[in-house]
């Protein structure tokens, strides 16, 4: 848990996408976010974390469904959104936040 709060108190937006491996419109979601990665580059961190593997983290969040997306800057949740979204929509969500 001590390396996912220095990761989102970052100065650049950080895209947290909560998933799991099971979750249909979870592996809709991979291709979009690697777009995104790659139009984004270094303007933002993208990070993956399985509820499944982090049942503490993903229940402390209130994360209830998949996926659930939520954009952190400066440690503080300033977005939150679940299922699935297309590159344009989270590029233009991240670019709010830079």
């Amino acid at each position: 848990m001590g390396k996912f709060s220095e990761i989102i108190t970052q100065d650049k937006p950080v895209l947290v996408d909560f998933f799991a491996t099971w979750c249909g419109p979870c592996k809709v979601l991979v291709p979009i976010l690697e777009e995104v990665k790659d139009i984004m580059k270094e303007e933002a961190i993208i990070l993956k974390i399985d509820v499944d593997k982090n049942q503490t983290l993903a229940s402390k969040l209130n994360v209830r469904g998949v996926p659930t997306l939520i954009i952190y800057k400066k440690g503080a949740i300033v977005w939150r959104q679940s299922g699935v979204l297309s590159t344009e929509a989270i590029v233009s969500k991240i670019k709010e936040f830079r």
